[in-house]
């Protein structure tokens, strides 16, 4: 079968590769869709050539695990790293099941986007009422996230790195679309951080006591630095570092996939998914993503 695997200088590129041989509890998946993630772009840098790539997925399930969802299905699924794929195993407690409504381009683009977001937010605790500061809004996450802060009844203030790059947040929910550094001028009770370096240390200025910042990225290859005055203006404010990873082995994959899944079908939540390509034409969609031209997800079809 063919898969992409890693060039060695950074990209990607078409292969045969060994078929999957399903472990127990793991599903084969005829794969339709693959989302894009930086994420990607960064394993891809760091991996020898014919390296496996590939976290999000959608299509068909075409050999069934025990408790999983039947051949024939249409599904959504969080791969090990070799999603990029025409066939991937995959546990079938990382599936979920893609109703009619959903197109498999949005369910492609569901798993870490998703995933990190409701995880970030899952530590961040109860968000009615509260103001939730997003960096690095203009991605998949970050869009991803102000929808379902907004949705749990939050005030959503979300910031991007170019004016560009904010295209679409008011109407997802954001109440606020400023840029990196920007004084916010009321109390953050949860911040949400992608970005690191100074629009971190500018952003915790205004988180207030007892607040939660939540870093799930540094995307600027900064070192994180807090401002000086970080705690006593802002007693019991608590640090957390999300990697969703190593989340995923303690949060329910396939039933919060699923919620996330329920929410597109409902009209409630847009997985923003901006630009579709055929994997054998993925130069320019790489070059997109890696230039940050995409604002929402990037989503290869097979």
């Amino acid at each position: 079968m063919r898969a992409l695997v890693t060039t060695g200088e950074g990209g990607l590129t078409l292969a045969t590769v060994d078929p999957p041989r399903p472990a127990p509890g793991e599903a084969v998946v005829a794969v339709t869709a693959a989302g894009l993630n930086r994420g990607d772009l960064t394993v891809a840098g760091a991996l020898p050539a014919g390296a496996r790539v590939g976290w999000d997925i959608a299509g068909v399930v075409e050999v069934a695990a025990d408790g999983g969802p039947p051949v024939g299905t249409r599904v959504t699924g969080l791969a090990g790293r070799d999603g990029f794929a025409e066939r991937v195993a995959i546990p079938a407690a990382h599936l979920a099941v893609l109703p009619d409504t959903v197109p498999d381009t949005a369910g492609a683009a569901l798993p870490v986007a998703g995933l990190t977001a409701l995880y970030a937010l899952r530590h961040a605790g109860w968000l009615l009422g509260r103001t939730v500061l997003v960096t690095g809004a203009g991605g998949g996450v970050g869009r991803v996230a102000v929808q379902l802060a907004a949705a749990a009844g939050a005030r959503v203030l979300a910031q991007v790195g170019a004016k560009g790059r904010g295209d679409g947040l008011a109407k997802l929910g954001a109440a606020g679309v400023g840029r990196y550094g920007d004084e916010v001028t009321e109390p953050v009770h949860v911040l949400l951080d992608s970005v690191g370096g100074d629009a971190l240390t500018a952003a915790w200025r205004a988180v207030a006591a007892d607040g939660v910042v939540v870093s799930y990225g540094n995307t600027t290859r900064a070192p994180l630095a807090l401002p000086l005055d970080w705690g006593r203006p802002r007693p019991g404010v608590s640090l957390r570092h999300l990697y969703l990873f190593q989340e995923t082995q303690r949060q329910p994959v396939g039933p919060d996939l699923t919620t996330l899944v329920g929410l597109v079908a409902q009209g409630r939540l847009d997985p923003q998914v901006a630009v579709t390509a055929p994997w054998t034409d993925l130069a320019p969609v790489w070059a997109a993503l890696r230039d940050r031209q995409v604002n929402g997800k990037a989503v290869l079809t097979l």
